[in-house]
């Protein structure tokens, strides 16, 4: 048992190895791979010898990942989208949005899954039904009315196709296969998904909160709600970043957490049964209005493991959980591989649940405050890897300004969602309870944004050989206490042994 849960824990290992061997393999029909991974399955559920099984699933993941890589480039190449893109037709397309619009009154950008298109070359006009995802860049009097709509909105665009090409190129990995220059917005209507109306009512709701409050208070609300960045000037941003703060301003497994602890109470008295349809309905609405940012999906596929496991009574430590929803995901969508923000989130999850606990109990102090050091450090060096990678450097001053930031982030986030939904609802019968109930948001707002500014200014951080100096420098000291120990061990041992002359 041992070893398969070993297998278990190294699954998300296997689908690294899968994505990056298809990315070599390059695009290609996955059919081979998928037979292979399918005799892995079968032979997974028959075999009986635990090692045999871990092996198989190991070799499955693999296989699976592979596969899954290259049918995910393949589609990047192929279709008809994809060669009308080529020629740079003219085309009308219809579909829906797939994130919010951003931009400014000039430009909006926009994902789209296009559903139907009219494409016009020089060989005459034709009619294309395919779903493929495209990068809209709307300008002008297109781009004002594009930028007031919201993700799942319908939209008929008039403009032409073209390649990705540059900075374009980073949506690829959000699987847009093309680039669309809209100069018209013939249409546009509600969403008719029901949970896309759903979740675009909810975060109407909340946000409504943030009205009475300065423009960058009421973007860092957002930010900390929703993981809305988009009206954060571009300052405040790197500020975030510079302190070691970014990851406030995306939604994670404390807000899924915090939503979940609001639904709880409701549900003390229900079946287990429809806790889980519950519950499971609560995640996919939040996911849904956080617009299934990737570390929202790490965190909503994570709580929904560790309730399905509950529910079947076999609950599982949060280690296991990580690896199957990290693996669940990667096969789900290879290109999460390569998003920063789930490679940070899933870091930042590991460290946590790994490290916390035994650094908690090794730091001198109170219970909360080593609890607080633990947990802070320990996602610091979760995510270590992925910022040296991405951004060859680690800000000294991330921990300090961690640890000032926890005590104002959770009431923020807290404070922001309850208060601020009331405050919003109060809005037009009873202004000054409204601005009551957003002082403390407020004052909460301008406090971490004073800490992000003031931490950007400590220009020390430290780069990718700094790190692994002072990581070799920890192993060696930690290697020397072991082997001093075993030592004063074995010679305790021997004493007992032959006594003394």
């Amino acid at each position: 048992m041992r070893c398969l849960r070993l297998a278990f824990i190294g699954a998300p290992l296997a689908a690294v190895a899968g994505i990056l061997t298809g990315d070599l393999l390059g695009p290609g029909g996955a059919g081979a791979t998928l037979v292979l991974a399918g005799a892995a399955a079968v032979v997974l559920a028959l075999a009986r010898s635990p090692v045999v099984r871990s092996v198989v699933l190991v070799v499955a993941v693999v296989a699976l990942g592979c596969a899954l890589e290259r049918r995910a480039l393949d589609g990047l190449m192929s279709g008809a989208v994809v060669a009308a893109a080529a020629a740079r037709a003219d085309a009308v397309v219809r579909g829906s949005l797939v994130d919010d619009p951003e931009g400014t009154r000039w430009s909006t950008r926009v994902l789209l899954r296009v559903e139907r298109a009219r494409v016009r070359t020089a060989a005459g006009t034709r009619s294309v039904a395919e779903h493929r995802t495209v990068l809209v860049i709307a300008e002008g009097d297109a781009a004002v009315r594009t930028a007031v709509l919201a993700a799942g909105d319908r939209v008929v665009l008039r403009g032409w196709l073209r390649p990705l090409e540059g900075f374009d190129g980073r949506t690829r990995w959000r699987h847009a296969v093309a680039r669309f220059d809209a100069r018209d917005l013939l249409d546009a209507a509600p969403a008719t998904v029901p949970l896309a109306l759903a979740a675009n009512e909810a975060r109407t709701i909340v946000l409504r909160g943030t009205d009475g409050l300065a423009p960058s208070e009421a973007a860092l609300v957002a930010g900390f709600l929703l993981g809305d960045t988009r009206d954060l000037p571009p300052e405040v941003l790197e500020q975030f970043r510079a302190s070691g703060l970014s990851h406030l301003l995306a939604v994670s497994g404390a807000n899924v957490a915090f939503v979940l602890a609001l639904v709880g109470p409701l549900l003390g008295r229900s079946t287990r049964g429809l806790r889980l349809v519950v519950t499971g309905s609560v995640l996919v609405v939040f996911g849904a209005m956080t617009r299934w940012e990737p570390s929202v999906l790490r965190a909503c596929v994570m709580a929904a493991t560790a309730v399905a496991a509950a529910h079947v009574g076999r609950p599982s430590q949060g280690v296991r959980i990580l690896s199957v929803a990290a693996t669940a995901l990667l096969l789900v969508d290879p290109f999460l591989l390569r998003s920063v923000g789930f490679l940070l989130s899933c870091g930042a999850s590991l460290g946590i649940t790994v490290l916390s606990g035994p650094l908690a109990r090794r730091l001198p102090g109170p219970a909360w405050l080593r609890e607080s050091i633990g947990t802070t450090v320990a996602a610091q060096i979760g995510v270590a890897p992925v910022l040296l990678a991405v951004f060859g450097s680690i800000p000294l001053v991330c921990v300090p300004a961690n640890l000032l930031a926890v005590p104002l982030a959770g009431p923020l986030t807290t404070w922001g969602l309850t208060g601020g939904v009331a405050a919003g609802m109060l809005r037009s019968s009873a202004p000054a309870l409204s601005a009551v109930l957003q002082l403390p948001t407020r004052v909460l707002a301008q406090a971490l944004l004073g800490l992000a500014a003031l931490a950007s200014s400590v220009p020390a951080s430290l780069d990718a050989v700094d790190v692994t100096v002072g990581a070799a420098a920890i192993v060696l000291a930690a290697a020397t206490v072991v082997v001093r120990q075993k030592r004063r061990r074995m010679l305790r041992e021997r004493a007992l042994v032959v006594p003394p002359g």
